[in-house]
């Protein structure tokens, strides 16, 4: 059974009411809305003629209500703006239920109203709306949070508990109006990137994301059945080896911005799906590739920034290019002074020992190479660098190096100490590239579950010919925290994946007396939304006492109020 507090009781009792006075609190009809908030406050000062008759909707957000007239705050998509509601405006005849009833005692905070009149400026010289109509488009159920703020924009009693904000997202962006910001640089990240690559002719496409062979990266997938086909499929953990049989079928630049999904762990920077763009342009190469990216990271930074330095942290960074560019071997010779360059499997586990770095019998020495590096350079790539020249081991999809032995044509773009692209010179001889799925599998064979599979069909179509290629993966994500100094990914994504929400066990009479409450009471802490132990204790002791003798007065009880040490025993 649903346990409502007094709040939602009565919001569900308003809705009655409406519906008693013949008002639909959820009419079906089109509310015409022809300005924003935004605008208003932007263009009116200047433009004060177009105003004269604007239709608006929104959120009402506060109330003063001063007898025959009000002030609200409306907010819309846009932004906050005050109205003015007059009785004699709004209910020119004699009957004032309009303005009596509905407006003074039937609407709360949180519904939504369509609204008609002008703007203004009042006395004290702030533009408002004055009302000549209302509407009520939604009455809302439940209260929002109460968050406020000072004359300086602190907040104080904000909804500010992560947790709740991730799993309220529709809440969060209701009351905390400057996280609907990340979000609309998130979308100018992607819409500043398509353009560029639409202005170059490269083919924006679409390819599977439930896959019979997980390939196109080291990871670990989710895994489902199709009961028809009577087969396994996999969720994907990348695009590229589809992306590549489009250019093996002679498109010359391909892209698509897409989820991925890797079952592997959570962290501040990890989410089980996530979105990346790669793209893929034939007849070039890592060299070009990283010119591109130097110039997609400024073009970002400016479009969501205004600038190419951007505060990330303590820190600044600047995108525009040219970035340092190091070699693997060579990063972790300047971090720890070691020359890994050559070094056999076991000196190199000898070092990982010494270093103290957690190894395990599964990892090759590309692995080992990869949890050095992870460890003792990464947190140092402040400012955006490029690592280059990769072992063969780490890199089964990448061209060896046209003149470095042992090395592949893959650089890793790091940003605050967090990969941020992963780019080849795509490998296109296919007979090269057996040899290397096969070498994965010796890797699966030790324990490596992370290894790549056999992909006989892409292994096919570069038998036909793929055309020497670049092609690069940015994680959409942690770009997007970067742009907008976030510190957490569940920060830059609408719907972060969250653990089952804990069932909230309601307290019983037995509960609320255990700490000496007594039972005339318990209903009177329930009504006002002390439902749980945890709620009541998490409470201001003060602020309950003062309110058990509002609560006495409204409800006109004839019993005894607990005396302020009795109250304050319950919170022991």
């Amino acid at each position: 059974m649903i346990q409502l507090s007094e709040q939602e009781l009565l919001r569900r009792q308003k809705r009655e009411d409406l519906m008693k006075l013949g008002i639909d609190p959820y009419p079906a009809e089109m509310f015409d809305v022809n300005v924003t908030a935004a605008d208003i406050l932007k263009n009116y000062e200047n433009n004060k003629i177009d105003y004269k008759s604007i239709s608006i909707a929104g959120r009402l957000m506060s109330f003063r209500i001063m007898g025959s007239a009000s002030f609200a705050e409306l907010q819309d998509s846009t932004g906050r703006i005050q109205v003015y509601f007059r009785r004699d405006d709004l209910c020119p005849d004699e009957d004032k239920t309009l303005y009596n009833t509905v407006f003074k005692k039937l609407l709360d905070i949180g519904d939504i109203v369509g609204i008609k009149g002008y703007v203004f400026t009042t006395q004290v010289g702030e533009i408002s709306i004055h009302v000549t109509e209302f509407k009520i488009l939604n009455k809302s159920l439940k209260p929002l949070p109460v968050v406020k703020r000072d004359e300086e924009g602190n907040i104080h009693d904000g909804f500010t508990d992560p947790e709740m904000r991730y799993r309220q997202r529709y809440v969060d962006l209701i009351v905390n109006p400057e996280v609907k910001e990340i979000f609309l640089k998130r979308s100018r990240i992607v819409t500043t990137m398509r353009a560029m690559f639409d202005s170059k002719g490269w083919l924006e496409v679409e390819t599977p994301i439930l896959q019979p062979i997980h390939g196109g990266a080291s990871a670990r997938p989710f895994r489902t059945h199709h009961n028809t086909l009577d087969m396994p499929l996999y969720m994907r953990i990348a695009n590229e080896l589809y992306l590549k049989r489009l250019i093996v079928g002679g498109f010359d630049g391909v892209y698509e911005f897409g989820k991925m999904f890797r079952n592997e762990g959570m962290d501040r920077t990890h989410n089980p799906e996530f979105t990346s763009l790669e793209f893929y342009v034939a007849y070039k190469d890592y060299n070009w590739m990283m010119d591109i990216t130097e110039q997609i990271f400024e073009k970002v930074a400016i479009a969501t920034n205004g600038q190419t330095n951007v505060k990330v942290g303590e820190n600044e960074i600047e995108f525009a290019g040219p970035f340092t560019r190091l070699t693997i071997a060579g990063a972790i010779e300047k971090y720890t002074g070691v020359n890994v360059e050559g070094m056999d499997e076991e000196t190199l586990r000898g070092h990982c020992k010494s270093w103290g770095i957690e190894v395990d019998t599964t990892m090759g020495t590309g692995k080992l190479i990869d949890e050095v590096f992870g460890e003792k350079v990464e947190a140092n790539l402040i400012q955006p660098t490029f690592i280059i020249d990769y072992p063969v081991e780490m890199s089964p999809l990448t061209k060896k190096h046209r003149s470095k032995p042992g090395l592949v044509e893959r650089f890793e773009l790091f940003v605050n100490g967090k990969e941020i692209a992963n780019a080849y010179s795509e490998l296109n001889d296919p007979i090269d590239q057996r040899e290397r799925f096969e070498e994965q599998l010796k890797l699966a064979e030790r324990g490596d579950d992370e290894a790549m599979v056999m992909d006989e069909d892409f292994l096919r179509s570069l038998e036909y010919g793929m055309p020497p290629t670049a092609g690069i993966g940015i994680g959409i994500d942690r770009l997007t925290m970067l742009m907008t100094n976030q510190t957490s990914i569940q920060e830059v994504l609408f719907f972060p994946q969250m653990r089952p929400e804990k069932k909230v066990e309601m307290a019983t009479d037995a509960d609320y007396e255990a700490l000496g409450v007594p039972n005339a009471w318990i209903p009177v802490l329930q009504k006002m939304g002390f439902m749980t132990i945890p709620a009541l204790k998490e409470a201001n002791p003060n602020k309950v006492f003062n309110d058990l003798g509002g609560m006495r007065k409204k409800l006109k009880l004839d019993i005894a109020i607990p005396t302020k040490d009795e109250v304050m025993r319950w919170f022991e």
